[in-house]
């Protein structure tokens, strides 16, 4: 199963400051998205931010306290949060769509947990 490496996330403060980061396998190539989605207890899935050919996409509830960045040619994203808040509590994941073999397909990590709590 080919997965994503993430990197980052633990327990903060409110207000405080956290940074994930994530690199996608070599195995994976022609990738077009890559993003971050997360998931709190008894929540789906939601989109927290993503990037397409250089240009950002971002939930609503986190837009202006979070950025996402690129590199394409080490095939790595990064999320730098800023004024955490508790309801951003939730395991983050990283995602990428790309191309392994022939087939186009959307890529997950692990999961790393964020929790923000005084």
């Amino acid at each position: 199963q080919v997965r994503l490496v993430e990197s980052g996330g633990g327990l903060v403060q409110p207000g405080g400051s956290l940074r994930l980061s994530c690199s996608a396998p070599g195995i994976i190539s022609r990738i077009t998205t890559m993003g971050w989605y997360r998931q709190a207890p008894g929540k789906e899935r939601e989109l927290v931010a993503t990037t397409t050919d250089g240009n950002p996409n971002y939930a609503a509830s986190v837009k202006g306290r979070f950025t996402i960045s690129r590199d394409n040619a080490k095939n790595t994203v990064s999320l730098q949060m800023n004024s955490l808040k508790p309801e951003d509590t939730a395991v983050y994941y990283c995602y990428a769509r790309g191309v392994v073999g022939i087939v186009r397909n959307d890529y997950w990590g692990q999961g790393t947990q964020v929790t923000v709590s005084s």
